[in-house]
């Protein structure tokens, strides 16, 4: 049954700004009903727009659903590379400066909004839309993975640190920077910063000693 049309409910906005409203909007809903249980009228309530307006940007929920995702992975990867980008290159301090560069990873990448999101939906709808998610995978961590495993072999090679496999140390240092927050992200719940900066300390001061360069006795 073709939809009803229902004037947009709000002072009329540019097709881009709509385009904005209507993603964020799918977003709350997609993650707090699930995919199932959301619908194009909750979604276009909240967006302050039609119905008709939200099938004339997407297509369908299915559509509309594939595009909050890969909304979503373009605007945490400019906030992760932008993190990138404060990694310590030059180091005063190793184990200070890639603390504080990975606190700055948790706190931007991992407990921001869009970090919080994708988890929920990864967590909820992997299984259902495979082929999205393996999209997501190549333009989002392996991207990131990638990018830090380049900034690890330039320490490396520089005599800072000992990595025989960069890509590996990249994987090694954020799981670690992470691991004692990942109970607290599971159910939901966001870290304070202190949580964030002593979980950061542990996994650094783990991941130099794998990787670190070994004093003499």
């Amino acid at each position: 049954m073709k939809p009803s049309i229902v004037p947009d409910t709000l002072p009329p906005r540019g097709h881009a700004a709509k385009r904005s409203f209507i993603l964020e909007a799918a977003a709350e809903v997609f993650c707090r009903e699930g995919f199932a249980g959301a619908n194009i009228d909750l979604i276009a309530a909240e967006a302050g727009v039609s119905r008709q307006t939200v099938y004339n940007h997407h297509g369908d929920k299915d559509g509309l659903f594939r595009a909050v995702v890969r909304d979503m992975t373009e605007r945490s990867n400019a906030v992760v590379f932008a993190t990138l980008g404060t990694f310590p290159d030059h180091p005063g301090d190793l184990e200070t400066d890639l603390t504080d560069f990975a606190m700055r990873m948790n706190l931007n990448c991992i407990c921001n909004r869009e970090g919080k999101f994708l988890r929920r939906l990864i967590q909820a709808e992997s299984e259902r839309c495979p082929s999205l998610f393996a999209d997501w995978r190549e333009e989002g961590p392996r991207r990131t993975m990638a990018a830090l495993a380049a900034r690890f072999a330039r320490l490396a090679h520089a005599g800072l640190l000992v990595i025989d496999d960069p890509d590996l140390a990249a994987r090694q240092f954020l799981s670690l920077a992470n691991a004692d927050l990942q109970l607290t992200l599971l159910i939901g719940e966001t870290p304070s910063q202190e949580e964030v900066r002593t979980a950061s300390a542990n996994g650094v001061r783990t991941f130099l000693r794998a990787f670190g360069v070994r004093q003499p006795a």
